[in-house]
């Protein structure tokens, strides 16, 4: 009897916020596993982690722990990733890159599968998930501009602490401790106390003032739209939430747009859930979309100050489709239109 297609899976960054995700979601998905390696710093090299009630051993990266794999789902930072992608092409194995190292690589697709699913036929062996703030905005901007073309997108970003990293998140815990008990709150991992606090993203600025976070949103955004010329400008700050990001965002159309019609599309569309009680004031909250998959999308309204724009808010679980669900999502788009060579077991 021959059983289904199954595929050799390996986590580069298993034990951080992201990896941790991963590894649940491919649980939780039922995605079809015939081999799963853990692989992390040699630090973590020996911990324990759970899949489908069976107990894996994080194993140290190293150049022979990509042979035998076929799909490579990174979330190890940039760095990281440029270190082993020649090992894990050379070994056979399909990059899926959580980090940024590739994202505007001209050869390598950035894909959010609900938005461009065809650009994954286009790999070389490497394929980048976007940035967490791009793929959520995408998720919502998306819909509307396939129905009437988006001429200028402003948008401004409430970044959790989830989007530093998991250490980042203990420290905003923390600092409100140490606040709440009359203590001066120190930061470590991010360069200014969060709790009962908001900055500025900390990401490196550019000669214009736009730092590297806002950046990231514009030319992604692009790339992902196929649209070269989008008008985009970000604003993009950190604010004390321990998970999940929040984005106030303004469209500006060639026409305009009706709300309804606009609910309607967003409403309909995959991956996207529409939040909205203007009798009591409920729209999207970060709260509401922790954990979730869906981004969640409401306070759609007409902008006042032009005719042609409007304005919508939205909230979504940066690790799970900000990170981790995107990446498994491409996997799955992969081995459904036959992009990855798979491993076929018989019995």
């Amino acid at each position: 009897m021959n059983l289904p297609q199954t595929y050799r899976i390996a986590i580069l960054g298993a034990t951080g916020a992201v990896g941790t995700e991963i590894l649940k979601i491919l649980e939780h998905r039922n995605f079809p596993i015939a081999d799963l390696k853990l692989l992390a710093s040699p630090r973590s090299a020996g911990q324990t982690m759970s899949f489908a009630g069976e107990a894996l051993t994080v194993e140290a990266v190293s150049a022979d722990a990509f042979e035998n794999v076929d799909i490579v789902l990174a979330s190890a930072g940039g760095s990281i990733s440029k270190t082993w992608v020649e090992s894990i092409t050379r070994s056979g194995a399909l990059l899926v890159d959580n980090s940024s190292a590739f994202r505007m690589d001209p050869q390598v697709p950035l894909v959010v599968p609900e938005v461009n699913p065809d650009a994954a036929s286009l790999h070389r062996g490497t394929i980048a998930n976007p940035n967490c703030t791009t793929i959520l905005m995408a998720m919502a901007v998306w819909p509307l501009h396939q129905v009437q073309p988006v001429r200028r997108i402003v948008v401004s970003t409430y970044q959790s602490a989830s989007g530093a990293g998991a250490r980042a998140m203990e420290e905003l815990k923390t600092q409100a401790r140490s606040i709440l008990d009359g203590e001066e709150p120190k930061p470590e991992i991010l360069p200014y106390p969060l709790a009962f606090n908001l900055f500025p993203h900390n990401s490196p600025l550019d000669e214009s003032g736009y730092c590297e976070e806002e950046m990231k949103m514009v030319n992604e955004t692009r790339k992902i739209f196929g649209a070269g010329d989008l008008k985009v400008t970000a604003t993009c700050v950190r604010v004390p939430v321990l998970r999940a990001h929040s984005e106030a965002i303004n469209l500006e159309f060639d026409s305009p747009f009706a709300v309804e019609a606009a609910r309607e599309i967003l409403e309909a569309s995959p991956g996207v859930k529409l939040v909205e009680n203007w009798q009591t004031n409920y729209f999207p909250m970060p709260i509401d979309a922790t954990g979730r998959d869906e981004v969640l999308v409401g306070r759609i309204r007409q902008d006042l100050s032009n005719p042609l724009a409007l304005d919508l808010w939205l909230c979504g679980d940066q690790i799970r489709k900000g990170a981790a669900l995107n990446a498994v999502q491409i996997a799955e788009l992969l081995v459904s239109r036959n992009l990855v060579k798979p491993t076929a077991l018989e019995v």
